[in-house]
């Protein structure tokens, strides 16, 4: 049997430099294939180490053996037969135990400290490049370890006590220290516990905070941490960040704070390296939580790196663009510091020159996407003259344009695509002020700009949407599952929802795409998986929501207001069968929200912004509405809705919307003397909601409108005006209507409020009140004998309705 002296003398017979040669030859000689890029000689070596491993006979030997295959064996030539023969004969406890008694620095130990850490990291960092070695749960347990090495340099001996009390307690695996590596008679014991795939999460905080504490140089061993054992550090890290729940497995351990305080130390390696795991865990889904949970952490890190940025040179910076976008926080998380917003200012006086400089598309690309996320989190304010705001735009619509406006079949790269999407969030946020027509825009250098600038801006902004169209045109179906296609896609859309004026032409013969583009993905058709991920990614809301497919429509529907009130727009829409597309998505929507109560039931302005289109189409294309069968499916779903939405009263507005499109549509139906279920459970529901919006005021006062549509009232007035002249319509076509109306107790409650109310709130009030009266006294003798009596008292609102008194008869 070959024990560690037979080993030692093996090694000890190789010429001088042999180690150093046999490392780089990288697989000279004959290649061993279960050796991967091994030679002969390393190979035989690496065959009597693994033997003395299995039948070490203490820990001196073991040492000496694993001693041996680190120098000659170096981790880059180790394929996985070797890996798991190194793991079948040490295991990943004895690195740990390694790493333990390094910390604890204990007087007994033969082996210096730092010989022990740079032995225990460099076998782990070996193991950790087979996948499944660096998602073994020992490994995992070491990793507070590895991060208190990392933020600390070499660890302090209180520190050492607390992660290895740590790991006692741990379940996934407990670890003794290696008291007596200089006594072969005293074999220190390993038990591991049967539960290995569990963690204690509150163990492995716990010594994670330990890391943060602050350090004294004498406290350290040596005093600085040496490269290689950074990088074995960074290895094992890295390594298990790449598994596919790796983030999360470091995340619960502590990382963040880890390694920002490294970053914060200078430490070795944080800068290459610390920073770049750092960049990956907040890249994708985990950014929102990992930013949640420690912002304060984080946010002196952007500081930081700001700050580095504005102090470092020209091309340093340019290098760094990229590197700030990771770390930027998502725009849902409230992160308030002065000092960030005071840096972020600093950045836009570095951003500025860079902006005027000659340099390369893909320098410029980086300073436009980083651009871009500094005006997604702060908006216009910090930017800087309006004259530097409008270059900023003018440099996104002039990439854009070169980027797009090339020949049919060209493709573009990867980087030129992540650079155009930064340019459209530029556009998008100019679009947002310089098309602003509130009565209060929010005060920017943006909103300062002269009529010339504002007119240059548009100017830009038209030349490069048109850009987009022309790009769009050229897409094929086959690739409506590309992410870049769908950001172009929006894109177009925040223009199209503020301005749709310009470009009418091109507008209109983009529309079959459009349409085509958004049905497509509400019906789920092709790839939706790319772009959920990009969704997840690139969102700039608060809520981040999965992919459901109506996020094209939901993009359009702005749009489609204003082109379905257009004549030529609207003739292409009813050709491309838009109105079924609405009621389609408008199910579709209803669905998801029906059985949802209370706050969870969120209004949706989508579903608000469907129905205004519809009722463009109903009011100026009434024969279509009579033969297109997608309305009767629309009125049956209204019918169901409707009575339900009474019960929600934060979803006012939506009902208001429902009722007003099912009177508009119930006003076009054919001559009718009697009525099915549907029909009748959408007007008693549509009696009910409008009877609820007025109330008598105190004494003889004025008319109020009801405390439960108070404060939607501004939004849901006009619809309420509207729906009463509609229902006046419906009386007209539906003689049967009448009945229900009484029977209802509607005109009685108008009646009465009228009678016993000084006026109403305003004359648009009381012209649709009006109307549906009259409607009722022209079609019911009933309704009209009540109506009459009711004006001989001669006061009150109903006096005031002169059309109707003169209907009535009544002096």
């Amino acid at each position: 049997m070959a024990d560690c002296s037979s080993v030692t003398a093996a090694v000890s017979s190789l010429p001088h430099g042999t180690e150093e040669q046999g490392a780089e030859e990288g697989g000279g000689g004959s290649e061993n294939d279960a050796g991967g890029g091994l030679s002969d000689a390393q190979m035989e070596l690496l065959d009597r180490c693994l033997h003395a491993l299995k039948h070490a006979k203490n820990d001196s030997h073991t040492m000496a053996a694993l001693l041996l295959i680190t120098r000659l064996c170096p981790a880059s030539q180790l394929d996985k037969p070797i890996l798991r023969r190194i793991f079948e004969a040490v295991g990943l406890n004895l690195p740990a135990r390694l790493l333990i008694t390094a910390v604890q620095a204990q007087d007994n130990s033969s082996f210096p400290p730092h010989e022990l850490l740079s032995l225990g990291t460099a076998l782990l960092a070996a193991l950790s490049t087979d996948p499944d070695m660096a998602s073994h749960p020992q490994l995992l347990t070491t990793i507070p370890l590895l991060l208190g090495i990392l933020t600390n340099g070499p660890v302090r001996r209180q520190e050492a006590a607390a992660q290895q009390k740590n790991l006692n307690q741990n379940p996934d695996c407990k670890v003794q220290s290696v008291p007596s590596l200089n006594r072969e008679d005293n074999h220190a014991d390993v038990t591991t516990s049967a539960e290995e795939g569990k963690t204690s999460k509150k163990n492995l905080d716990e010594g994670c905070e330990a890391n943060k504490e602050s350090t004294s140089p004498e406290s350290f061993l040596p005093p600085k941490l040496d490269e290689a054992l950074a990088a074995d550090c960074y290895q094992v890290l890295t390594a298990v960040c790449a598994l596919p729940k790796g983030p999360e497995q470091l995340l619960s351990r502590g990382v963040i704070p880890a390694l920002c305080h490294a970053v914060e130390q200078n430490q070795t390696f944080s800068q290459e390296k610390g920073l770049v795991l750092l960049g990956c865990l907040l890249s994708g889904k985990n950014k929102d939580k990992v930013w949640r949970k420690h912002p304060k952490e984080l946010t002196v890190l952007l500081v930081r790196l700001f700050r580095d940025f504005c102090q470092a040179g020209d091309q340093t910076r340019l290098g760094m663009c990229a590197q700030l976008v990771q770390f930027l926080p998502p725009a849902g998380v409230p992160v308030v510091s002065e000092e960030l917003k005071g840096v972020n200012a600093r950045v836009w006086g570095v951003l500025r020159p860079m902006l005027q400089a000659k340099v390369t598309p893909r320098q410029i690309g980086r300073i436009l996407v980083l651009s871009a996320c500094l005006l997604d989190l702060y908006g216009w304010e910090s930017v800087g003259s309006p004259k530097f705001c409008c270059l900023l735009v003018n440099r996104a619509c002039v990439e854009v344009r070169m980027g797009l406006e090339e020949p049919p079949g060209t493709d573009l790269s990867p980087e030129l695509q992540h650079t155009l999407t930064g340019c459209y969030r530029i556009m998008e946020a100019a679009i947002e002020q310089a098309c602003c027509q509130g009565a209060s825009p929010p005060q920017s250098s943006v909103s300062s700009l002269s009529l010339q600038q504002s007119r240059q801006v548009l100017g830009v902004l038209e030349e490069a949407f048109s850009a987009l169209m022309y790009h769009l045109k050229q897409v094929d179906p086959s690739r409506y599952g590309d992410p870049f296609v769908f950001a172009t896609f929006r894109s177009l859309c925040s223009w199209l929802a503020e301005e749709t004026s310009c470009l009418k032409e091109e507008v209109t013969e983009l529309l079959p795409f459009l349409i085509g583009y958004s049905r497509s993905h509400l019906k789920g058709e092709g790839p939706e998986q790319g772009l959920s991920d990009w969704m997840t990614d690139m969102s700039v809301t608060e809520e981040r929501r999965a992919w459901t497919g109506t996020e094209a429509l939901r993009y359009l529907l702005p749009a489609l207001c204003h082109l379905s009130a257009e004549d030529q727009p609207r003739k292409v829409l009813l050709a491309l069968d838009t109105p079924a597309l609405l009621v389609d998505f408008l199910f579709r929507c209803w669905t998801s929200i029906k059985g949802k109560s209370g706050a969870v039931a969120a209004r949706d302005p989508s579903m608000e912004t469907a129905c205004s289109a519809l009722l463009n189409f109903t009011v100026t294309e009434p024969d279509s509405v009579r033969k297109d069968l997608c309305y009767r499916t629309l009125e049956g779903h209204l019918s169901e809705a409707l009575p339900i939405l009474l019960h929600k009263p934060h979803l006012l507005v939506l009902a208001a919307n429902f009722c007003t499109l099912g009177l508009m549509i119930g006003r076009l139906s054919s001559s009718s003397g009697s009525s099915d279920a549907r029909q009748r459970r959408f007007f008693s529901s549509a009696l009910r909601f409008l009877r609820g919006a007025l109330t008598a005021g105190s004494g003889f006062g004025p008319v109020k409108v009801s405390l439960s549509w108070e404060e939607s009232w501004d939004e849901a007035a006009e619809l309420w005006r509207l729906s009463l002249q509609a229902l006046g319509g419906c009386v007209r076509t539906q003689s049967w209507l009448t009945s229900l109306i009484r029977e209802e107790g509607w005109l009685e409650h108008i009646i009465t409020l009228l009678a016993d109310a000084s006026e109403l709130p305003d004359r648009h009030t009381q012209a649709a009140l009006e109307e549906a009266l009259s409607a009722l006294a022209e079609k019911c003798p009933v309704c009209k004998q009540e109506i009459g009596d009711a004006m001989r008292n001669d006061k009150g609102a109903l006096s005031r309705m002169m059309n109707l008194k003169k209907l009535i008869k009544t002096k």
